[in-house]
């Protein structure tokens, strides 16, 4: 191993470790929220009685043993209707401390992202932004919450249901990974083979160009295309931008108009800046806990972990000019670093 790659792996670790200890610092702030209003959004987080079907609920999507996210290749709402995109990590998104949210950074903030899934038709499909205020109030089992039932205002009720779904998320247990075990400074937590994984993550491999190791985050919070269902729209790509342009939808609207139409989706971040430089890229997610969060990519079109690896590091190549050759040892060496993320 060459001595000025082993520095630079030690000063990105050592960085790492700064940033790791301010992210669980305000982590820990956060846990001071409300112990009500957290209990509040935990439950509502929960319940599928706030779906059209009465048998959907957030968790439907986002399961816990799965680091939130659902294992499909894209989010099965309602009804049984897909959606077109993959389901993102929460407890990934909210370790990252991201300040935009979904894959084309429509929301900036989380109490308005959380509220877009009931009325969005193919998630949870409820008719309208109030819906979810009028079906929880209604409900008995909210009363320590919303104690006037029905006669609480719809606006009242509506904000005190997104600040305690986003509060609900904000204090999501998360555990120390392996890595952040490291980037703290237990120089045991990742052994030899992982150590040279992390070497070619941070080298040779290009990953952390976007997977910043500089931060506890492993996320540039940019956007970038990855050359996944580029093809598909190549010749519509005038129609379909003048369509998103001469809508200019934003918000809920947005979403909903996302989430029906699988061709706008694939123009990414495009659709929520309209800046041409925009078209087909997309946020980049935090690698934390990847292994529970296959398949990977905005649309779920890839199936595994390896597969990720392998059209990562190729679509890399294609970016510099410079094709990244990795050897059989340094794959499987980044493949056992990458599940200790």
């Amino acid at each position: 191993m060459r001595p000025v790659l082993v520095i630079t792996c030690i000063a990105l670790v050592l960085a790492g470790a700064v940033a790791f200890a301010f992210a669980h610092s305000q982590a820990a702030s956060a846990m001071a929220a409300d112990a009500s209003q957290v209990a509040l959004g935990q439950k509502l987080f929960a319940d599928p009685r706030l779906s059209a079907d009465g048998r959907t609920s957030c968790a439907t999507c986002h399961i816990p043993g799965m680091a939130f996210s659902d294992g499909k290749p894209v989010a099965i709402g309602a009804h049984g209707l897909p959606g077109t995109r993959n389901t993102p990590s929460l407890t990934t998104t909210i370790a990252s401390q991201r300040t935009t949210f979904f894959w084309d950074g429509r929301r900036d903030r989380l109490e308005d992202a959380v509220m877009d899934p009931f009325s969005n038709p193919v998630e949870m499909g409820l008719h309208g932004r109030t819906a979810i205020a009028t079906t929880t109030t209604a409900l008995p089992e909210y009363a320590t919450w919303f104690p006037a039932g029905k006669d609480t205002p719809l606006t009242e009720a509506d904000r005190a249901i997104a600040y305690a779904l986003a509060a609900y998320l904000r204090q999501l247990s998360l555990t120390p990974t392996r890595y952040e075990r490291f980037a703290s400074g237990d120089a045991t937590a990742l052994d030899e083979r992982e150590k040279l994984g992390m070497r070619i993550f941070a080298g040779k491999g290009q990953c952390a160009t976007c997977h910043v190791l500089t931060s506890a985050h492993l996320t540039d919070h940019d956007y970038h295309r990855s050359g996944v269902s580029m093809d598909d729209i190549a010749t519509r790509l005038p129609e379909l931008t003048q369509g998103v342009l001469s809508r200019n939808l934003g918000g809920a609207a947005l979403g909903d108009r996302i989430a029906t139409h699988a061709d706008e989706a694939q123009l990414g971040h495009f659709v929520a800046s309209h800046e041409v430089s925009d078209i087909e890229t997309f946020a980049t997610p935090s690698l934390r806990e990847v292994r529970l969060t296959a398949p990977y990519m905005h649309d779920g079109s890839v199936p595994s972990l390896e597969a990720a690896v392998d059209r990562e590091v190729y679509y890399r190549g294609l970016d510099t000019g410079y094709p990244i050759g990795l050897t059989a040892q340094e794959r499987g060496d980044l493949m056992v670093f990458l599940k200790a993320l």
